[in-house]
């Protein structure tokens, strides 16, 4: 059997084995691969392994070859699963491999911002301490986040887990969406949601009722000082709309390691005071990494013995 695995960069930069997969077939490992190449690439393999490397239907069609495809991630939309359905391929991904990294990352950002962490840094760095006389450097107000109110929009495996952590900082924890709450969580409406939030994470799926949700039009509902914190989907968000927020103050402080366009061209947020955004790697811990190696092969195994596993559309 043939593997090709035509992004395999993010997933293993160098710090983990693909020799897993060899022991089904030659494996064929790229980096990256620009759109001209991918079919190209593809050529003959009965196994395409992919991250963000688009698979549309004129590309699936194109190649007959396709028994199955793997997703080295969550989410699956670089792939026409409906092609691939058509033509009897399982789109298998990897759920949940990073829900205790997501949430981790979710607070390194809202605690830096709330205790202005690049800032402080940043000053001692630059020898403001040093300089200082008193032995406390004060320049920027940090927030307190014990009793004040966290609120969410969605609450699938990470929110809960964040849920879990907001209440042990002492937070009172509203939510919009979801399926399981645990007990200490108060449902809300979505207005609800935030006009009584002092921070919200966004931790919802992209679809059709939650892109742009972050809008003039929902900012204005929002607490004057509100905190926004995106750990989601970068289109969850009008970004000029809340640049004008962040500009103005209606929002005090925003986080993301998401944005509407990966890697940004001149995007409104970056830079602007208040702001902190990391570049896509909340995902990317060597723990999660190697379980969603591990979750990749195991799909794999799974269809070479007949069976199916995290399959996405429904072979």
């Amino acid at each position: 059997m043939k593997i090709v695995v035509l992004d395999g960069y993010c997933q293993n930069p160098g710090d983990l084995s693909w020799n897993r997969l060899k022991k089904w077939g030659d494996v064929t490992v790229y980096d990256r691969t620009p759109p001209p190449l991918i079919e190209k690439r593809i050529a003959c393999h009965e196994v395409v392994i992919v991250n963000k490397t688009p698979l549309t239907r004129d590309t699936i069609l194109a190649c007959p070859s396709i028994r199955y495809i793997g997703v080295l991630a969550t989410g699956y939309n670089v792939v026409d699963i409906e092609a691939a359905r058509e033509k009897g391929i399982p789109v298998c991904n990897a759920p949940g491999y990073a829900t205790d990294a997501v949430a981790q990352h979710m607070f390194a950002l809202l605690l830096s911002l709330s205790n202005r962490i690049p800032g402080y840094g940043k000053a001692v760095e630059e020898g403001e301490w040093a300089k200082s006389p008193d032995f406390s450097l004060f320049k920027e107000p940090i927030t307190e986040l014990s009793g004040l109110t966290m609120g969410f929009l969605g609450l699938g495996q990470i929110g809960t887990i964040a849920a879990d952590i907001a209440k042990a900082l002492g937070m009172r924890v509203i939510a919009h969406h979801a399926s399981r709450p645990p007990a200490f969580v108060e449902m809300v409406h979505q207005d609800a949601l935030l006009q009584r939030s002092d921070i919200l994470s966004l931790c919802c799926p992209l679809n059709e009722q939650t892109k742009g949700f972050i809008c003039k039009n929902n900012l204005k509902k929002m607490k004057d000082g509100v905190m926004l914190i995106n750990i989601a989907r970068g289109t969850l968000i009008v970004e000029e709309d809340l640049a004008e927020a962040l500009k103005n103050g209606k929002v005090s402080a925003f986080g993301a390691d998401v944005l509407s366009l990966e890697p940004p061209v001149n995007n409104p947020l970056i830079g602007l005071k208040n702001t902190l955004i990391t570049p896509h790697v909340a995902w990317a811990s060597k723990a999660a990494r190697m379980r969603l190696m591990d979750m990749t092969c195991d799909n794999l195994e799974a269809f070479l013995q007949g069976k199916t596993k995290n399959a996405v559309n429904g072979l």
